[in-house]
């Protein structure tokens, strides 16, 4: 994760950065964990691997001739705080590591850690708590929901589980109130659901199997009309549809709309998954070409 590119440097449980890593550049999105303002980061780079003047030239084209100082000066702040505290990542990594000893143990309740990757993985984000709650055949929405109601923010919800950020400005009362209410989550639905099989069918996200009938610059510019999405099988889709997470578009302006790919379109619209990219949110309808 990017963040932990950010922070890397500050607490010994995070992995060495990416430029140490032999990357020639990497973006901290600096905003996310540490106190900078939100539209705010850094671009670091290897000395001696990138031309400098190449990258300036590069960001010349896109950034503004009229910088945020606001923004710039956020980003000293957040470099400063850390500088003037070595030791500022000590309590939330602590307050993290106990939450998933609190959280592993609550029965139907499973917390991600390295043990659950196939593959060798060198580190996992220490300040990232991904809680599932599909034992209790909830799946990441109901169980977002329920947890909001007692006022638990997630950072992130998938279909079959929930991250939370624990980050400098988390307190150990935060922390608690999720524990409690992970148990309260657990000791309601343990007992419900016990003879309920779950109604959630995971489908992975149809990205083998697609046909292009137009380049995404040719249907940007034909002329489209909205549809109902049921009624959108074989035609031609006219804008991106990109359910998030994870942020991969099912489909882009030119992709013939398959019956895979909108059965899962219509599956993660149910389960309450955010779409970005289509001009209905709800994704009730979409553009498609007129051809």
């Amino acid at each position: 994760p990017w963040h932990m590119q950010r922070c890397a440097r500050f607490h010994h449980s995070f992995p060495s950065t990416a430029i140490e890593q032999g990357a020639d550049l990497a973006v901290q999105s600096t905003h996310k964990v540490l106190s900078s303002l939100t539209q705010s980061s850094m671009l670091h780079m290897a000395r001696g691997l990138v031309d400098a003047d190449k990258v300036s030239q590069c960001l010349q084209l896109l950034q503004s001739s009229s910088p945020s100082y606001l923004l710039l000066s956020s980003l000293d702040a957040a470099r400063a705080q850390l500088s003037e505290n070595s030791k500022s990542f000590d309590e939330p990594v602590a307050m993290a590591l106990e939450t998933k000893d609190q959280l592993m143990v609550i029965p139907g309740l499973s917390v991600l850690d390295l043990s659950c990757f196939a593959s060798d993985f060198p580190a996992i984000d220490p300040l990232r708590v991904t809680l599932s709650a599909s034992d209790l055949h909830l799946s990441g929405y109901e169980a977002d929901d329920i947890l909001e109601e007692h006022q638990i923010v997630s950072e992130l919800v998938g279909t079959q589980a929930v991250t939370f950020a624990v980050n400098l400005g988390t307190s150990r009362q935060d922390v608690q109130k999720l524990v409690q209410c992970a148990k309260h989550l657990s000791d309601k639905y343990m007992s419900a659901n016990e003879s309920r099989f779950s109604k959630h069918n995971y489908v992975r996200s149809p990205l083998d199997k697609f046909s292009v009938k137009l380049s995404p610059r040719e249907a940007f510019f034909t002329k489209k009309r909205r549809v109902c999405i049921e009624d959108s099988l074989g035609e031609i889709c006219g804008e991106l549809i990109c359910p998030y997470p994870p942020g991969i578009p099912v489909l882009i302006p030119g992709e013939v709309v398959t019956q895979d790919s909108l059965s899962y379109l219509i599956n993660v619209r149910d389960q309450g998954m955010t779409i970005s990219g289509a001009a209905d949110g709800e994704l009730n309808s979409i553009m498609v070409c007129n051809l």
